[in-house]
């Protein structure tokens, strides 16, 4: 037994470690996926976009290049998986686009958030942590199998063994895998970089580029180290498992299930079948990083709800962000970083919905002011 716990420990450290890094690096790059989508909407900015796609290009190219080397098996995470529940990743991603604009920002902002200083993003990770477990195990989640689980295509009944982009690639053209993973990264890859660097202005931001580039690496290195570093044989079963995972598959950062884990760790302490995982560990090691770097910069801030459409409006943000986290298997992270660098469609289906809400609640909230 004493493989498996050093090797859990080392997967949970790792994952703290990693979450630490990436907490202070958006911190410092004040990085919000609502931000950057707001940027857009309201004053045609692209910097906090154009540093987010750079993120997911990195992701691409690095979880592209595990794969290809064999250090991780990507097929071996929820997202390539042959069955595409493509409806599920639309109406999740939708409503946590929406929610998150309600609520003021995704998960991992609120993350951030409580490391600086906010209690209202103390209760908008309650009632996300409180809805996702719902989704997950209790009555959104029974709501969630009968009536979007169910519209899916299985993908392996065509033979094809995944919905990643280099899979439909192979099974549809007769390329190698290695050939058609390497022309789907430059594909997709290269299309993000020619975009991202074609603005002068952002070139030029150097704090922005190394940060895009630093985050997405952190979602290279978590998939190396729960996908390499934590895969291996139980000492018990003797079968090949990922330690310390939730999902028993290979993960790297995403904050909307581990929310809902660690809040079930904190309820059932004394149930010895539970522990901190990866993602719980991942999770708390974006709020301990924001907190670094808010004491750091002397930014630590107290701050509250202003009015009760505030509290209104964060709390039915959080609740639909928690259903439609673990409804569309991610958030902007999950699913916007660590879910679109396996190039599985399902993941685009779920980043492209959850643009779509945001823009959608943006323009309404911005209406709803002017009329006030």
């Amino acid at each position: 037994m004493t493989g498996s716990i050093s090797t859990a420990a080392i997967v949970v450290w790792g994952g703290f470690v990693l979450a630490f890094a990436f907490g202070v690096v958006a911190a410092r790059a004040n990085f919000c996926t609502m931000g950057a989508i707001s940027d857009v909407v309201n004053m045609s900015h692209w910097g906090r976009m154009r540093m987010w796609l750079l993120a997911i290009a990195v992701a691409i190219i690095g979880a592209g290049v595990l794969q290809w080397l064999g250090l991780v098996d990507l097929a071996k995470s929820i997202y390539p998986r042959p069955r595409l529940a493509w409806l599920s990743a639309i109406v999740g991603g939708l409503l946590f686009g929406v929610g998150m604009s309600l609520a003021g920002g995704c998960a991992n902002k609120n993350l951030l958030r409580v490391g600086g200083g906010s209690l209202r993003s103390v209760v908008v990770l309650a009632f996300l942590g409180i809805s996702a477990y719902m989704t997950i195990k209790g009555l959104f989640g029974q709501w969630r199998v009968d009536y979007l689980d169910r519209f899916a295509v299985d993908l392996s009944a065509y033979g094809i063994k995944g919905q990643d982009l280099p899979t439909l690639l192979a099974s549809t053209t007769g390329l190698s895998p290695h050939a058609a993973l390497a022309l789907a990264i430059a594909v997709v890859a290269g299309a993000l970089l020619v975009f991202v660097f074609a603005d002068a202005r952002f070139r030029s931001n150097p704090n922005q580029v190394t940060s895009g580039v630093i985050l997405g690496l952190l979602v290279v290195a978590a998939w190396y180290v729960s996908g390499h570093i934590g895969y291996g044989e139980h000492p018990e079963t003797m079968e090949d498992v990922f330690f310390a995972t939730n999902t028993r598959a290979a993960e790297s950062l995403s904050f909307v299930a581990p929310v809902a884990f660690g809040l079930e760790l904190l309820l059932l302490w004394t149930d010895k079948s539970l522990a901190v995982t990866f993602g719980i560990a991942s999770a708390l090691g974006i709020v301990a990083g924001s907190l670094a770097w808010a004491l750091a910069t002397k930014q630590f801030r107290l701050d509250g709800f202003v009015s009760a459409t505030d509290t209104r409006d964060h709390i039915v943000g959080a609740i639909l962000m928690g259903f439609g986290g673990v409804t569309a298997l991610g958030c902007t992270v999950g699913q916007g970083i660590t879910g679109v660098s396996t190039l599985a469609v399902g993941s685009f289906l779920a980043l492209g919905s959850i643009i779509v809400g945001a823009v959608a609640t943006m323009k309404y909230l911005l209406w709803r002011e002017e009329r006030a």
